[in-house]
């Protein structure tokens, strides 16, 4: 083959090559964008792939340089995917659920278990420690709340009753998880023969001092008032065959798992419990949005790790596929004019929006300065004393107040169905965090058209958005979802001591 044959090939391949890319783009173009940027350029497509050279090309890559103010990009999630076929549900009575149950649920307007409880319902159901890791708002309460209440319909025909010694306990780290979980165990509750208590903190000597005396089936409460009143025996374990660790990679953090540890070595927690009536031993359950891929070592302490079964969802530790999420890079004085703005279009709207700070002083500053500029905002951080804390979430929830200002104690398990605006006023530092603030709207229930904004103004909130932006464009998991955040802090002081960046920890 002469050189003219060969300068003709190459210049075919050339063409065909060039007519390839655009023809690409266009169809590209045709498509709605998972990843939407105020510079086009950076828009990113179901299907689109990144060289191996060249690396994923970021929308906020640039955003350490001061004159990146103002930019912004939006995840979409799924925007531009296909509808999915239908494909075939498994219903309540195929998992194993019982009638009497199926028709409270039925009543609840709930005729089908979403996928996270058909999976989970028929592992407790059967005995085994189940671990259930699922996105947030998918109906994690329920998975584990029917197969118990079927339980103990069984068991109580075979159990003696006595006060204050529950057949089941739900330990959560929050009072107001707890009393979130009492209101929807009670609404099942009293359709059926169970009796069912909230034990909150706050008033704990008075119970020592005052003890209640009452009939409990499945006992709902919070670490430290539980362990107390456990520790000096107002409240008897001997007759509990479950026990639920609700928000478990909290209540496994460090700060947790000393007084959680103690606690559980008093039930007999078993390999696997043979499901007889009355049972022998105790079954537990992990339950949690987010949940490191290996459990810490102390989990040993109170269960064999090789007895939890595992049940989860394809969607863990993703971003959510419905909700838009918007990044706004800004500069720390823009912040409250932008934040007025927005919020002030919600309250227009009747839109109800929770703004999530990382320190209290900023949620106090946040409450304020709406409250000054006549927005009606409550608040909740977690050095709020008790009584005022007490009933301000319900107002919020009840729709008494649209407007919500609070650190991370409401970012976990709160079952808020009227949110349908998030604002990370102040970016979280952690995937985990992010994952549970996010997930305080878009959940089953809740009205369409939620969304996620958030500010960024610092550098390390700009390194996590860049992570969270790369995991989405290479459609893998969120990076180092570890809610072990007081052991983040400590390796993360120890190695600015290391690096002698400080002289010493206090």
């Amino acid at each position: 083959m002469d050189y003219n044959s060969l300068r003709k090939i190459s210049k075919v391949r050339s063409i065909f090559t060039s007519y390839c890319r655009f023809y690409s783009a266009q169809q590209l173009k045709k498509k709605l964008p998972i990843i939407s940027c105020k510079r086009p350029e950076f828009n990113h497509f179901e299907g689109q792939t990144y060289s191996k050279f060249e690396g994923v090309k970021l929308a906020s890559q640039g955003w350490l340089h001061r004159k990146s103010k103002g930019d912004y990009f939006i995840i979409h999630g799924n925007a531009n995917k296909k509808e999915v076929e239908n494909v075939y549900k498994k219903s309540f009575e195929e998992i194993g659920v019982k009638d009497d149950l199926i028709q409270v649920m039925s009543d609840q307007g709930i005729t089908l278990p979403t996928a996270i409880q058909a999976k989970a319902i028929p592992s407790i159901l059967n005995g085994h420690n189940t671990v259930v890791t699922a996105e947030t708002g998918c109906g994690k309460t329920l998975a584990y709340l029917l197969p118990i209440f079927q339980h103990i319909l069984e068991w109580k025909q075979h159990i003696p009753e006595e006060f204050n010694s529950p057949l089941a306990v739900v330990i959560t780290p929050s009072r107001e998880l707890a009393n979130q979980i009492t209101e929807v165990a009670q609404s099942i509750a009293e359709q059926l023969n169970v009796n069912v208590t909230g034990l909150i903190g706050g008033r704990t000597k008075q119970k020592m001092l005052d003890p209640p005396i009452e009939y409990c089936d499945m006992l709902i409460t919070t670490l430290g008032a539980y362990s107390k009143l456990v520790t000096t025996g107002i409240y008897k374990v001997h007759n509990v065959h479950h026990v639920v660790l609700d928000e478990a990679d909290t209540l496994l953090d460090d700060s947790f798992i000393g007084k959680l540890s103690n606690l559980l070595k008093k039930f007999s927690i078993q390999y696997k419990v043979e499901i007889t009536t009355p049972p022998h031993g105790c079954q537990v359950t992990l339950v949690s949005a987010t949940m490191p891929h290996e459990l810490p070592e102390s989990v040993s302490s109170f269960v064999s790790p090789d007895s939890l079964k595992t049940v989860t969802t394809s969607n863990i530790h993703r971003i959510m596929p419905h909700v838009p999420q918007k990044f706004l890079r800004l500069g720390k004085a823009q912040k409250p004019g932008e934040l007025l703005k927005l919020v002030q279009a919600d309250v227009n709207q009747n839109r109800p929006v929770m703004v999530f700070s990382n320190q209290t002083s900023t949620c106090d500053f946040v409450s304020m300065f709406l409250n000054e500029n006549n927005i009606e905002c409550i608040n909740i951080n977690g050095q709020m004393a008790v009584p005022l804390k007490l009933g301000k979430f319900d107002m919020f929830r009840s729709g008494k107040v649209n407007v919500l200002s609070c650190t991370d104690i409401a970012s976990r398990g709160l079952d808020t169905l009227r949110t349908q605006h998030i604002i990370n006023y102040d970016f979280p530092l952690y995937t985990a965090d992010y994952i549970h603030r996010c997930g305080r709207t878009g959940r089953i229930g809740s009205p369409e058209n939620c969304t996620v904004t958030n500010f960024i103004a610092w550098p390390r909130e700009i390194q996590m958005v860049q992570k969270i932006e790369t995991a989405v464009r290479k459609h893998s998991e969120l990076p180092n979802v570890n809610a072990n955040i007081k052991r983040l802090i400590d390796d993360r002081i120890a190695r600015m001591v290391d690096r002698g960046i400080v002289s010493s920890v206090a």
